[in-house]
């Protein structure tokens, strides 16, 4: 089976790195447009310019904006278009792993995160609907976590925005699917990212990043962690119209990890 996204537009926040960049190579290798999001603008420079070459005749935009606000919203939805034409695939990916015990996290960390990962999923999808609905095609994927599903203690308040970002996955895919609008959410395991990286760095006691990873991967039933070309398959395959009859689904990529399926 190929999967092909030619004549599409993609517009992927945290697009610079992890997995927003390997579903943007995927995207791209697929024939898709691809305007990468992010706040770094030197990393989105490093990213597009990967991007391109390796793939001859890459159309690539690499837009520094704060999705967090909703001024950077309307700002990427609007450079995106105007760079690459019509965004007709939407992956919400923005966010990082923000947890900690109840009553440690502050009103201020609880809207940054609401904001990250919530209002920029709602602002982004209220700036490329229109579109999508009066072509009558449209993909939205929401990039959540297992926790979404299965809050663990401690997990406030990634585990909190990402299950309401599930909830809207819902709503948007009833919403959308008369007009040709699927909407689908995918959550992340453990799986190789920037933010695991971050985490290997992190820890004290200076061992490999294979053998870290190999340790992380105890906790999974398959032994290991994943791979972000992994999830960013299954990202192609929801945008494709080889996907075209799933919607309002949320599809852990995880190795079997998460208790609830």
């Amino acid at each position: 089976m190929q999967i092909r996204l030619d004549g599409h537009t993609a517009l992927i926040t945290g697009g610079s790195k992890g997995l927003g960049l390997a579903i943007a190579e995927s995207y791209v290798e697929s024939g898709a447009a691809v305007a990468l999001v992010a706040r770094g603008a030197e990393a989105l420079e490093a990213a597009k310019a990967r991007i391109t070459g390796k793939f001859q005749g890459a159309r690539v935009a690499a837009i520094a904006a704060d999705v967090g606000t909703a001024e950077g919203c309307a700002r990427a939805a609007a450079q995106a278009a105007s760079e690459l034409g019509p965004v007709d695939i939407l992956v919400n990916n923005a966010g990082t792993s923000q947890r900690g015990p109840f009553m440690e996290v502050d009103d201020a960390l609880w809207q940054a995160d609401l904001d990250l990962k919530l209002f920029a999923a709602i602002r982004l999808t209220r700036a490329v609907w229109p579109g999508m609905q009066a072509r009558g095609w449209g993909r939205i994927i929401n990039v959540l976590n297992i926790g979404a599903k299965a809050p663990a203690a401690g997990g406030a308040p990634t585990a909190v925005s990402r299950a309401a970002g599930m909830a809207l996955t819902k709503i948007l895919a009833g919403e959308g699917a008369p007009h040709g609008i699927l909407v689908n959410g995918m959550l992340v395991g453990i799986i190789e990212s920037d933010q695991w990286v971050r985490r290997h760095a992190a820890d004290p006691r200076g061992i490999s990043w294979e053998d870290w990873k190999a340790e992380q991967g105890k906790a999974v039933p398959m032994g290991r962690i994943g791979k972000a070309e992994e999830f960013a398959a299954m990202a192609t395959f929801l945008a494709s119209d080889q996907g075209g009859y799933v919607t309002g689904t949320a599809i852990n990529v995880d190795g079997g990890r998460s208790p609830v399926v």
